[in-house]
């Protein structure tokens, strides 16, 4: 009776890439409050912050869409 397959729907490479994505976009934040400018309007704030953090978002939904292997 003992299957051989796991009952668990990731394997753990797409655990580890989800713990990736969740790096990136906690950087894309951390990147945002490194903005000197008032209210976060230069550029790390409006455009390098966000732009990593909608990277890691990406690499997110790549790693649960992402059919786990047989290996």
């Amino acid at each position: 009776m003992s299957n051989s397959k796991s009952n668990l729907p990731f394997s753990s490479s797409n655990y580890i890439t989800m713990l990736v994505g969740l790096a990136v976009i906690l950087g894309g934040f951390l990147i945002m409050t490194f903005d000197t400018e008032e209210f976060g309007f230069g550029v790390l704030g409006l455009t390098v912050g966000p732009l990593i953090t909608i990277t890691g978002f990406i690499i997110e939904f790549w790693a649960i869409l992402r059919k786990p292997t047989d290996s």
